[in-house]
């Protein structure tokens, strides 16, 4: 049996969460009809013989009779990337390998966003088809809040329509009598057409089918520009359905709400409506050059600082996350004292931020690590070497976020601020208001008056590799 195993290597943009990885495992085991342990699973950062990190992670305590060693990675995708690249092979995945699966990961549920848990996702699965049309694509529901007992029309078409494209749902209990992939085209159109419309003064997304033309009603244009997420997922999914089911003919989207200025050769929309041959009414679509990857390595992201010291800290010591927004990562629930997860307040006076006074907005860190032993909640923010000195700024707009969190759900803690950074060939600190460093040689800097925590947790890191 040795001689059949292979490396199962995972690339994400994400934090990767223990939870989730294990519900990977499950679902590749159970693919692979082989049986699996994974009791005690730790995310364990590589270090060179210069105690230096490598950029790989390694996953420890899970045991497979087909997979020898489990690699974690850093990517950043050039366009709409999905959570999770899943490969199966011995060598370090390149563009070129057919990853296994392709997963997006949500902690959304119809309970509380009916476009988000489902719509606005749908567009990856539709682009990533130009690359890797022969991965397996999943949706895997990471939920923190209880499941909705009777999902939405909303979410019930949404899923139909991923399931239609071949898309597995995970993490979720669904009812295989209401989710079933549509047969035809014209179900597709009487199912969207019979559902609830939206509210006076919006478009409703509505499906016109003619003998040699689709109209598809939906807004695109948001904020100034072609960004309505939630409407380019929904128009991106049911048009690639259409396309499946074997609509050849030309599919226009009609009361888009854009002009010509709005529509570039590098937006994702743009870029899918190329791909599946979109029409816009009164729009004339460029002509869009996909990028030549679908991702690469990521060697420059601030976050490679924070998931660091966030991965270090929660597998080598006792302490943990209780709100994570790590940059172009999805933003976590805020955990409270009685172990409830609940989203953030955008405002701390909407009436006031409404009225004018921006000052209202609540400021969210990147991290907030709770020291158990020394009884300390640090709030970090998250930089590159080069934008230090304006971390350290922010470090001062944190005052609605601690009052209406920190200091109500964990008030024998002390709050600390600290920057967490990354980048430079820097192997000191000057600043005191920056708590620790990864540079781009992987060297671990901590500062002058780094947290404990981060200390312990450094020191427990560097003794393992001893």
């Amino acid at each position: 049996m040795m001689n059949n195993k292979k490396n199962l290597w995972i690339l994400t943009e994400e934090r990767p969460k223990i939870e989730v990885l294990e519900m990977i495992f499950t679902y590749f085991a159970k693919a692979q009809k082989c049986g699996f342990f994974g009791d005690s699973i730790r995310i364990i950062p590589l270090l060179d013989n210069k105690k230096c990190f490598n950029f790989t992670y390694q996953v420890i305590g899970f045991t497979c009779a087909k997979v020898d060693k489990i690699y974690i990675k850093t990517v950043a995708g050039s366009s709409s990337f999905t959570d999770f690249l899943i490969y199966y092979q011995n060598e370090q995945p390149q563009v070129s390998d057919t990853p296994l699966y392709a997963i997006e990961e949500t902690k959304t549920d119809d309970s509380e966003s009916r476009n988000t848990g489902v719509y606005q996702r749908g567009s990856k699965f539709v682009f990533i088809q130009n690359y890797y049309p022969k991965t397996k694509k999943i949706m895997l529901y990471n939920l923190h809040v209880e499941q909705k007992k009777e999902p939405t029309e909303t979410y019930i078409f949404g899923t139909r329509l991923l399931r239609t494209l071949g898309v597995e749902i995970l993490g979720k209990q669904l009812d295989k009598t209401k989710f079933k992939p549509f047969k035809n085209i014209d179900e597709v159109v009487d199912f969207k057409n019979n559902m609830r419309k939206a509210p006076k003064g919006n478009v409703s997304i509505l499906i016109k089918k003619t003998a040699t033309k689709i109209q598809i009603s939906g807004r695109l244009y948001k904020g100034g520009s072609l960004a309505h997420d939630p409407n380019i997922g929904a128009i991106s999914l049911i048009v690639a359905v259409l396309r499946k089911l074997g609509w050849s003919k030309t599919i226009e989207i009609t009361q888009h709400g854009l002009s010509q200025r709005h529509v570039g050769k590098t937006n994702k929309f743009i870029q899918i409506a190329n791909c599946l041959h979109i029409e816009l009414q009164g729009i004339s679509v460029p002509q869009a050059t996909l990028p030549k990857d679908y991702w690469h390595y990521d060697m420059k992201g601030e976050k490679l600082g924070t998931i660091f010291i966030h991965i270090v800290v929660e597998n080598f010591t006792e302490s943990y996350s209780v709100f994570e927004n790590h940059a172009g990562c999805e933003k976590g629930y805020f955990r409270t004292s009685n172990d409830e997860y609940i989203p953030l307040q955008k405002y701390a006076d909407r009436n006031a931020y409404k009225a004018g006074d921006k000052d209202k907005i609540i400021h969210i860190p990147d991290l907030v690590l709770l020291d158990i032993k020394e009884n300390e909640a640090i709030t970090i923010e998250g930089k590159k070497y080069e934008f230090r000195k304006k971390g350290i700024i922010e470090l001062n707009a944190y005052d609605d976020f601690e009052k209406m969190y920190l200091k109500k759900f964990y008030q024998r803690f002390k709050i600390v601020r600290t920057v967490v950074l990354y980048g430079s060939k820097e192997e000191r600190i000057g600043e005191v208001q920056i708590g620790f460093l990864l540079n781009e040689n992987g060297k671990l800097v901590l500062g002058i008056k780094a947290p404990k925590l981060f200390k312990r947790a450094i020191t427990n890191l560097l003794d393992f590799w001893k």
